[in-house]
């Protein structure tokens, strides 16, 4: 009986993992239709996520579910909001509650994995290293994961100013970044290191000079292709300095690189950097 239930699940279980290393490898990175990409990646996220519940552990699919929540929340949800408030605050704040839930979607999927293929990561994370002890390094498949389930949590907390126990969170991400970034500041074209640059603009204390510093690692690991670098650094550094002259240079440059290198990134930065600009005016 034991022989059969084995050999009845096997198959079934290479299967669902195939099905999951399959999805894992399919991106909409070189997609530069955005009307398009929206259409497609509703089906795209709950296929896969339904793959994934049954391989939590499958750390390529848990990065390319968080990841695919996580874009989606912030180019088509919560960039909604932002494009409506000024004419509806009411449908803005319903948008930006959504787009809040498909962050923490996100988040949950991407620490499910870490925490079933690295069991020390949380008390890693909730525990202040002293000084001298031994620094927990994420493995290499396990950085593209840490870096989504950071980025999902800052969006997250970012859209939840109003509730403090969520906002305590902020430290938990910013480590869980900086464990992402001692593995590898170079992943993701620049986005670790942009997102470390938007962390420390945002955190209490943090420091725009260092902050700065990460924009400019971010720009060196992207080769210059990476407009979200610059929209980033826009809103995370010029805009609350009040500089208004470094704040248009930088979108414009945003939209040089997304009109040089055309992808899915680069289309919604670009989206937003013309929006930016054509309400500059409501900033400064």
């Amino acid at each position: 009986m034991l022989v059969a239930l084995l050999t009845a699940c096997s198959p079934r279980t290479m299967l669902v993992r195939n099905v999951a290393n399959e999805l894992a490898g399919q991106s909409q990175a070189e997609e530069d239709d955005i009307v398009l990409a929206r259409e497609a990646s509703a089906f795209y996220l709950k296929l896969s996520e339904s793959v994934l519940r049954k391989t939590p552990d499958h750390l390529p699919l848990a990065e390319s579910v968080a990841g695919g929540f996580t874009q989606y929340a912030y180019a088509f949800v919560a960039f909604e909001a932002d494009r409506t408030e000024a004419h509806d605050a009411k449908a803005a704040q319903r948008l930006r509650a959504r787009a809040a839930r498909l962050y923490w979607r996100a988040h949950r999927h991407a620490m499910a994995a870490l925490e079933l293929n690295n069991p020390a990561l949380l008390k890693a994370l909730n525990s202040s290293p002293a000084a001298g002890s031994p620094t927990l390094r994420l493995p290499a498949d396990q950085v593209g994961v840490a870096y989504w389930a950071a980025a999902s949590w800052g969006a997250y907390i970012s859209l939840s100013k109003d509730q403090p126990d969520v906002v305590a969170d902020l430290p938990l991400a910013v480590r869980l970044a900086s464990l992402a970034w001692m593995s590898n500041p170079a992943y993701g074209n620049g986005d670790l290191a942009s997102l470390m640059g938007s962390f420390e603009a945002a955190r209490p204390g943090g420091s725009p000079r260092q902050a700065a510093l990460y924009f400019d690692q971010a720009m060196q690991a992207a080769h210059g292709r990476n407009a979200g670098v610059c929209v980033a650094r826009a809103e995370m550094l010029a805009a609350p300095a009040g500089d208004r002259a470094a704040f248009e240079a930088l979108l414009h440059q945003a939209l040089a690189i997304s009109a040089a290198h055309r992808d899915l990134g680069n289309e919604v930065m670009r989206e937003r950097a013309q929006w930016l600009l054509d309400t500059a005016d409501d900033r400064f």
